[in-house]
């Protein structure tokens, strides 16, 4: 089994069933989806096709990660990708494309770039994983293919209710020693407003990347929010999220950043 997609759901309505068309498309066929549902009652675990990809567990969780620890226990392939539901592989090539890249690559984690549908815009990944980008703006978990190992050596730690995806990516890198490489692939159409974007979630985000990057950064986060700082973030950041900017925003980064795959 190549790429093992995890779906964690309760009571998602029609937007599991997109999710799920969305990976039933594609033209390349090894692969799995694990629905783990924490308990819908809304007809959206019956309204799933019935295909022998798609492979479906119930049970109550405590929380998007725990959910996603439980059906990583499942997955038989190599690489593990997480889609919330809503979001959906932006066409039908997607796993074919990534699927080579993990070939000739040999990366442990394989990841690309992102749609953002409110925005109408592509996010473009960095071509390499550097210090300064672990701070930042790390590739988010709908477009990471990560080695199925890095989460045998270890799951997402629960403790972090809000940014407990950033976290273990930073683990995979300072920790796991994971080789990053960047697949030139809109992976995921991304529907937005997720878990870690409301209001009600931004003061905790905030306190848990303080004390994430401080662990795995050390005094160089100094340097960083200076740079954040001085480089109009809050500003950048309201142009990234207003659709009426966000476009030529992310087509700036991504000149920036570049197409080029690698590192």
């Amino acid at each position: 089994m190549r790429f093992s997609i995890v779906v964690v759901s309760l009571n998602a309505g029609e937007e599991l069933k997109k999710t799920v068309e969305s990976v039933l498309a594609q033209t390349y066929s090894d692969y799995e989806i694990i629905v783990k549902d924490g308990g819908s009652t809304d007809g959206s675990l019956e309204a799933l096709p019935g295909d022998r990809h798609v492979k479906l567990t119930k049970r109550a969780d405590k929380g998007i990660y725990d959910a996603m620890n439980q059906a990583v226990g499942r997955v038989r392939g190599d690489y593990i990708l997480f889609l919330n539901c809503g979001d959906y592989l932006a066409d039908n090539k997607v796993l074919a494309r990534v699927a080579k890249a993990a070939a000739f690559s040999g990366a442990d984690i394989l990841y690309g770039d992102l749609y953002r549908r409110q925005q109408d815009s592509v996010d473009i990944s960095p071509g390499k994983i550097t210090d300064f980008v672990c701070y930042r703006n790390i590739p988010c978990h709908q477009v990471c293919f990560y080695s199925r190992r890095l989460f045998t050596a270890r799951a997402y730690l629960t403790r972090y209710k809000v940014r407990a995806d950033y976290e273990h990516f930073l683990h995979c890198v300072y920790n796991e020693n994971a080789k990053c490489y960047h697949v030139p692939v809109t992976v995921c159409s991304y529907q937005g407003g997720g878990f870690s974007e409301t209001e009600e979630h931004k003061s905790e985000a905030a306190i848990e990347h303080k004390e994430i990057t401080e662990h795995y950064l050390g005094k160089k986060v100094l340097i960083y929010r200076f740079i954040m700082i001085i480089t109009l973030q809050p500003l950048r950041e309201k142009l990234a999220s207003d659709p009426r900017f966000s476009g030529i925003y992310h087509k700036i980064k991504g000149l920036i950043y570049g197409k080029k795959a690698g590192g």
